[in-house]
C-alpha cells in the first residue's frame, strides 16, 4: 500500500507545529521562515504525522486492506479496552508525542469518521499501515519550501531482532537475522550521510538524526534492565509469526495475561510499555540539537 497522498501543506497550520514521518522524518514549520531562531521554551501548539503501522492511530479502518487491527487482541490495554486501529496494546509512539509536547492525550487518525474540524488545529496522523516511502531527499525538498526548518530523520530499527524475522530468517535458535540488522546498519549509515548533506545544503534550518536502532537493540539486548522477561517473541499468539488479522480474538487463549513483561506485542509492533521507554528518550536526546 503507498503513502496516503493527503497534501499537509493544504492543512492551515499554525507556526512551529510539529509533522513526523515515521522512520523518515520529523519537522517543525514556520510560517514566517526564521523557524531556527526559535526559542527552546516556546510550546509546539500540533503534531501531524506521517507513516506506517507504527504511527496508524486507525486510518487503515477505513481502507480497503487486509492490514487492520481493529479487533481484539488489539488494544487490549487501551483506555475503556477499545481496539481503534493501533497496532499494538495500547497507545502508540504519535500519541506519546502528542502527550510529551502537552498538545494532547490521544493523536487521532485523519480518516476517523468522528474527526472534528478542531481536531485537525492541533494535529492529526495521516500514518497508514503499509505504507511506502518516497525518496528521502526529494520529500525534504519540498517540505522545505513549504516552511519547513527543524527536521530530524529517524533511522531504521533493528529490523533483523523483530519476532517474524527471527522466527523466518534466525535458524533453529531464532536468533536475530544478522543480514537484515546489517543491511538496516548500512542504510542507517548512508542515511546520516545525507542528513549532514543536506544540513549543508540548506544552512538556515536544522536536520539531525535520531537514533532508534540503538535505544530500542539496547531493550532486546538487555530486557531485565527495563523491567521485560521476553524479548525474542510477540504477548500475541505464539509471539512468532501472528500480526494484524493473524492476531485476532481466536488467539486470546494463548495471549500472554501481561504485555508489560513483552518488549514486542505481536511479532513486529512493540508494546505500549516499550513504546513508553523508547519515544520520550529519543525525543529528550534530541531536543537541543533540534531547537
Amino acid at each position: 500500500m503507498k503513502l496516503l497522498s493527503q497534501n499537509p501543506t493544504s492543512l492551515s497550520t499554525p507556526s512551529f507545529s510539529i509533522i513526523i514521518f515515521f522512520f523518515l522524518l520529523f519537522i517543525y514549520f514556520s510560517e514566517n521562515g526564521d523557524g531556527a531562531t526559535q526559542n527552546k521554551n516556546e510550546s509546539v501548539p500540533a503534531v501531524f504525522v506521517f507513516g506506517d503501522s507504527i504511527a496508524d492511530p486507525g486510518n487503515n479502518n477505513n481502507i480497503k486492506t487486509i492490514i487492520k487491527c481493529n479487533f481484539p487482541p488489539y488494544g487490549r490495554d487501551f483506555k475503556g479496552k477499545i481496539a481503534t486501529g493501533r497496532f499494538s496494546n495500547g497507545v502508540i509512539p504519535s500519541d506519546l508525542i502528542a502527550q510529551e509536547f502537552g498538545i494532547k492525550e490521544l493523536l487521532p487518525a485523519y480518516l476517523d469518521p468522528n474527526l472534528k474540524p478542531q481536531d485537525l488545529v492541533t494535529g492529526v496522523s495521516f500514518a497508514s499501515g503499509g505504507a511506502g516511502y518516497d525518496p528521502l531527499t526529494s520529500k525534504v525538498a519540498e517540505l522545505y519550501g513549504v516552511g519547513a526548518r527543524r527536521i530530524g530523520v529517524l533511522s531504521l530499527p533493528p529490523i533483523g531482532c523483530v519476532p517474524v524475522q527471527r522466527t523466518l530468517n534466525g535458524g533453529i535458535a531464532r536468533g536475530c537475522s544478522d543480514f537484515a540488522n546489517q543491511a538496516a546498519q548500512i542504510y542507517n549509515s548512508k542515511l546520516q550521510s545525507v542528513v549532514d548533506s543536506l544540513s549543508k545544503e540548506f544552512p538556515d534550518s536544522r536536520f539531525v538524526y535520531f537514533d532508534i536502532y540503538n535505544p530500542l537493540n539496547s531493550l532486546i539486548q538487555n530486557p531485565p534492565q527495563y523491567g521485560f522477561e521476553v524479548a525474542d517473541k510477540g504477548c500475541c499468539g505464539t509471539g512468532n509469526l501472528e500480526v494484524s488479522i493473524l492476531c485476532n480474538r481466536l488467539e486470546d487463549a494463548a495471549t500472554c495475561p501481561d504485555a508489560s513483561k513483552y518488549i514486542f506485542w505481536d511479532s513486529y509492533h512493540p508494546t505500549e510499555k516499550a513504546y513508553k521507554i523508547l519515544t520520550p528518550k529519543i525525543l529528550n536526546q534530541n531536543k537541543d540539537k533540534l531547537f
